[in-house]
């Protein structure tokens, strides 16, 4: 016990650095947004502070919710994990429903409830992972049996990505998928099996993407933006123009020339290419270096984890997070294809914020039952 406390004390208490590190990041977002979003939102709304006030409101709640799971301990999650799923897959199917659904830029993924904006995808990376972690959980060496691994986890996973495919949304849908697989590797499952759930899933993500023209065009356009420049490799080129235009420094806060209508969800999906431009290499250095600490820290706490169905639930937010911020940073820099999902944390977006920030307060409570035990 001595020893763990003197490593404790070398290494910081993993409590407290991920409350800051997720606090950075989350101002790091709010003065991003403010300044991202300021045209646009000047633009459609008359007032150049719209997108940022909600995302403040967005951060308010979400630091509510993940204080209150922090507070909670994290084993009283897992008699939840089917009634949120089932309640997750209502929704999804929810969205899909004409006049139940919102439909923006030809995807029906939003519910409307009075003032209250609900993206259900972004509440279900969260429900499946815990489902999967509580199923995988109970049934422990059971896994190694491949129907014992596929029933219900990859079948409630089939309908939940076949589900968010309709709305359509690649991007989610490799998100969850992929923080699942995170999961199922933790749990112990046979590599074979992981290496034909991995290869079955590559090839059904090739054959969705050949499937639609729009997701061809992505495809392309990552390959050789510059050969339609205009159209289907118009924001990967202005998304490097911003990040190439800020240099070692960048251009300072709030002097941004590409976020005046050039690169298309400046504040949302490509947010990272006006941080580049106005804080620089630096910036974007110290953005990445945040989120390699985020994982570090997620990964200590799920090794140090009081019970198995924590050190699940832990590395698998922990994938979910760092997965999602690598293809977010990956698309913006060109290393891969575009597919619309937010930087965890910084882009705009009140669901993906919240239930962000609501993952990180299980992952809080993983900690601090592992401090206290």
């Amino acid at each position: 016990m001595s020893g763990t406390s003197l490593a404790e004390r070398r290494l910081g208490n993993p409590f407290v650095l991920l409350i800051a590190t997720s606090v950075a990041m989350l101002v790091i977002g709010l003065v991003m947004i403010l300044s991202a979003s300021s045209v646009e939102a000047f633009q459609r709304y008359g007032s150049s502070f719209m997108f940022f006030n909600r995302q403040v409101l967005g951060t308010l709640v979400g630091v509510a919710v993940m204080l209150a799971l922090a507070r909670t301990d994290h084993r009283k999650i897992r008699r939840f994990a089917r009634p949120a799923m089932v309640i997750s897959v209502a929704l999804l199917a929810a969205v899909l429903i004409p006049g139940v659904g919102v439909t923006r830029g030809g995807s029906s993924r939003w519910l409307v409830f009075g003032p209250i904006t609900l993206q259900p995808s972004e509440l279900t990376k969260l429900t499946m992972l815990v489902f999967t972690a509580h199923v995988l959980d109970r049934k422990g060496k059971k896994i190694l049996d491949f129907k014992e691994l596929m029933l219900p986890v990859f079948a409630v996973l089939g309908l939940v990505c076949l589900l968010i495919m309709a709305q359509p949304d690649l991007g989610t849908t490799l998100i969850t998928a992929l923080a699942v697989m995170v999961v199922v590797f933790l749990a112990g499952a046979r590599t074979k099996h992981l290496v034909a759930l991995l290869g079955g899933g590559l090839l059904m993500t090739l054959a969705l993407i050949m499937g639609e023209g729009y997701r061809r065009a992505r495809l392309f356009s990552y390959l050789n933006p510059w050969s339609d420049p205009l159209n289907t490799g118009y924001q990967t080129i202005q998304g490097q123009i911003a990040l190439g235009s800020g240099g070692l420094f960048g251009l300072g806060l709030g002097a941004s020339r590409q976020k005046w209508s050039y690169v298309p969800n400046a504040h949302t999906d490509f947010i990272f290419a006006i941080l580049g431009e106005e804080l620089g290499l630096v910036g974007t250095m110290a953005t990445l270096l945040l989120f390699v600490f985020f994982i570090y820290l997620g990964v200590r706490i799920a090794r140090k984890a009081p019970d198995r169905f924590g050190y699940l639930v832990a590395g698998g937010i922990t994938g979910w997070i760092g997965i999602q911020a690598l293809i977010n940073m990956g698309a913006v820099t060109g290393i891969l294809p575009i597919t619309g999902v937010p930087l965890p944390l910084i882009s705009f977006g009140g669901s993906s914020l919240v239930f962000t920030m609501a993952a990180i307060g299980i992952l809080l409570s993983i900690a601090r039952s592992r401090k206290s035990s």
